[in-house]
């Protein structure tokens, strides 16, 4: 089958259950580790402050790229995840053992912050060097499933194994998941693109950084990414608990109903393109399903009702994905391979305009109200879109352009 194509290349037949491997660790150890804080601390602002060092590693997503770089995508990703499996394994013996106090999460989940964002940007390098050009956009699409499957059903077998089992037996399955994905990881084999001339790690991110800043097709993609991140991702992720609580007058359950619609949307957006049926231009497949995504965001703001909001998130799950995907395979496309870390650590750090937007939306509505400002949010991300479409026109929108090769 044309969807199954890049499974032919035996890296990524290794890489993908290493991913999703690795992913529903993800889910399941911020679950389990955001409830023990919760209920060790009793403090909601100790439950956001874990939440908030887990952000940490964004900044110095650039530097991992470099790393990469230099010493090959490969090597980075699999150190990243022994280190997982060791500190996990830490968390384990403490917590079978009665020792486990909250300093302890709090020091390891900083670490793990540090190093966490790197995992995307080592997971996407390593697929455009071992997948064909032709089947870049379907092995992305089916690399998105792993993250969007855990985000599912990752997040529901750690409450239910925590439920069952307590919290040492439920950690022991999260190390071993992160030990599956380090094991498997070493089973990938990938070229290492070295750089021409010997450089220091700070000539090297300048470098990234001014090729990203001459390149059209890279800098219009990688604004794009800032902007939904500001603008469109704090109403399906931070503000998510407002909407079911205070919009929608649900409970928890209802949030979970929420939050777990919009990522079974996004797995469906990835499974779709995943199949490869129709080839499309990852550049405006982007700026249109972007379009289509603020759409939601200004639906969202005008929505009382429960089963309505449920229909949007699903959209708007299904549209992101068709913003994204397309989005990263522009980026691998457009980044020469030994640059290809670097670019895509640039790429991760689009994701602080999502603490920005929300740092923004809270005094929004407070004087606004949700659904002007939502409508607000929605607007501007519409007007600035079609700016993006309007300035890189040549890289993005032509259909001559590069970014919209159907191979």
């Amino acid at each position: 089958m044309h969807a199954l194509a890049p499974f032919r290349v035996r890296s990524f037949r290794f890489q993908w259950p290493a991913d999703l491997a690795v992913s529903w660790a993800f889910e399941m150890e911020a679950l389990i580790l955001g409830w023990y804080v919760l209920v060790a601390t009793g403090s909601v602002k100790m439950l956001v402050l874990y939440g908030a060092v887990q952000w940490t590693g964004a900044l110095f997503s650039p530097l991992f790229g470099v790393a990469g770089d230099r010493f090959g995508h490969r090597r980075i990703l699999c150190a990243t995840r022994a280190i997982y499996a060791l500190l996990a394994g830490t968390l384990t013996v403490l917590a079978l053992g009665g020792m486990l106090a909250p300093w302890h999460v709090f020091a390891i989940a900083l670490l793990v912050g540090l190093i966490r964002p790197s995992d995307m940007v080592m997971r996407q390098a390593l697929i455009a060097q071992v997948v064909p050009r032709e089947h870049l956009l379907g092995a992305l699409a089916l690399s998105r499933t792993t993250a969007d499957s855990a985000r599912v059903a990752g997040s529901l077998a750690g409450a239910g194994s925590v439920a069952l089992f307590g919290m040492g037996p439920a950690y022991l399955v999260v190390t071993a998941l992160y030990a599956a994905s380090f094991v498997l990881s070493l089973r990938i084999v990938a070229p290492h693109a070295a750089a021409a001339t010997p450089a220091t790690p700070l000539r090297d991110l300048l470098d990234g950084v001014a090729y990203v800043w001459t390149k059209p097709a890279l800098l219009g993609a990688v604004s794009l990414a800032f902007l939904v991140n500001l603008l469109a991702f704090p109403f399906f992720m931070g503000l998510l608990p407002y909407i079911a609580k205070d919009i929608y007058g649900v409970g928890q359950a209802g949030f979970g109903y929420l939050a777990a619609t919009f990522a079974a949307g996004g797995l469906a957006g990835s499974i779709l393109l995943g199949s490869q049926r129709m080839p499309l231009p990852a550049g405006r497949t982007m700026l249109v399903a972007a379009v289509l995504w603020f759409a939601c965001v200004i639906a969202v703001g005008q929505t009382t009702g429960f089963a309505a909001g449920l229909m949007l998130m699903a959209a708007a799950g299904l549209v992101h994905n068709f913003c994204l995907m397309p989005l990263a395979a522009v980026i691998l496309r457009g980044a020469e391979p030994q640059l290809r870390g670097r670019v895509m650590g640039m790429r991760i750090l689009a994701v602080w305009g999502l603490p920005l937007g929300l740092l923004a939306a809270g005094p929004a509505i407070e004087s606004l109200g949700f659904a002007a400002s939502a409508t607000l949010y929605g607007v501007l991300g519409l007007a600035l879109v079609l700016a993006i479409a309007v300035v890189w026109r040549r890289a993005l929108w032509s259909r001559g352009a590069a970014a919209n090769a159907r191979t």
